[in-house]
């Protein structure tokens, strides 16, 4: 079977590789011929929303999922005409939109920060006596990593904040006092089949991701898998996702979602019976989901702007080496390894030493 996917970095290059002893093929659609995932795959060079290379991903793909979510949501609603997608159009609209997407928090009773839409300064201006300081301005659309977000601190620097949005359509939060950010990773079959892995606590720094550490046996496990629970089934999800969280004084508190494979999922690659990746892959194609058991002590870190050299890595011991074939750029995701140890002792001194290199290297 041919599976597509719309986008072709890092997330499809991962899913492609967990698919392959599967028996599947890809047929990836991006605008880039070096993305991460064309050596696994044949590529449909082009835009997203190219009716042309839409036309031929639906008549060569059995079925077709995304990487990211900024696709358009017009080429998902074309492939839904057309094909098989997965997760669903309608998931894509809601993550594409932060007001939409706390409004949908919201309406399934998951609790959020406070929040306003902003659409000129004057609503800003507003919103602030109810939202209070700090606070965070957010474009409702396109950003990820930290892009697209100013923080504010006072009134004097509204109007600073509003120009740096370049007049977009945007969402003020109100900032939250976490003790710390969890996430958690679900997989839903058509049939309603669900299965949860372990939450991760994620460390961030500059809006990116620097760590995603398996927590197993969490207290806020059952928390955070009822409120992904609701979101899936009001959605009519089918696939791998993603729910950013808040931990307030035992409290959660949703942040946003991911209707996709995540990066903070990534140590499940060797730290579950069954990665994120493979069980995506089983969940679109209705096979059996596989288990979710986490597998001795594991975390992921992420390399940013540049990877370490590859015997530095590999020196480390329990350390598996994932690399994106992407050039060096600040800022950019290039490589990820994990540590996977039966030894909690041993465990925490490769991670120390895993981020301490990474660290070393990160050019952000």
């Amino acid at each position: 079977m041919t599976v597509g996917i719309l986008g072709g970095g890092q997330l499809a290059r991962m899913i492609a590789l967990a698919g392959i002893p599967l028996g599947q093929e890809f047929i990836v659609l991006d605008p880039s011929a070096e993305a991460g995932a064309v050596r696994l795959s044949r590529l449909l060079q082009g835009a997203y929303d190219d009716p042309a290379l839409l036309e031929k991903m639906a008549q060569q793909a059995s079925i077709v999922t995304y990487e990211f979510e900024n696709v358009p949501a017009s080429a998902a609603e074309y492939l839904t005409a057309h094909t098989t997608i997965y997760p669903p159009a309608k998931a894509l609209q809601t993550a594409q939109d932060r007001l939409v997407e706390k409004q949908h928090f919201q309406s399934l009773g998951i609790q959020t920060a406070p929040f306003a839409a902003v659409d000129n300064l004057n609503d800003l201006t507003q919103a602030m006596s109810s939202i209070g300081y700090p606070a965070i301005l957010k474009s409702r659309r396109m950003g990820y990593d930290g892009k697209g977000q100013v923080v504010i601190q006072s009134a004097g620097e509204l109007a600073d904040a509003w120009q740096a949005m370049q007049d977009a359509p945007s969402i003020v939060e109100g900032f939250i006092p976490f003790q710390r950010e969890v996430s958690i990773i679900a997989v839903r079959r058509a049939n309603g089949d669900t299965v949860f892995y372990p939450l991760s606590e994620n460390t961030h720094k500059g809006g990116i991701l620097r760590v995603a550490h398996c927590q197993a046996d969490d207290p806020q496990q059952i928390a955070a898998e009822n409120y992904v629970s609701k979101l899936m089934e009001s959605l009519d999800y089918v696939g791998t996702i993603a729910l950013e969280l808040f931990d307030v004084n035992g409290q959660l508190i949703a942040n946003e979602f991911a209707p996709r494979v995540h990066n903070s999922g990534h140590w499940t690659i060797e730290g579950s019976e069954t990665s994120q990746f493979e069980n995506h892959l089983r969940a679109i194609l209705d096979l059996p989901l596989g288990s979710t058991q986490s597998v001795g002590y594991s975390a992921m870190v992420n390399f940013i702007g540049d990877v370490p050299p590859e015997a530095s890595v590999l020196a480390i011991p329990h350390a598996h080496l994932h690399l994106y074939d992407k050039l060096p750029r600040k800022g950019r995701k290039v490589a990820h390894a994990t540590i996977r140890c039966d030894d909690e002792r041993q465990f925490n001194d490769s991670l120390n030493a895993l981020h301490a290199l990474a660290t070393q290297f990160d050019d952000s």
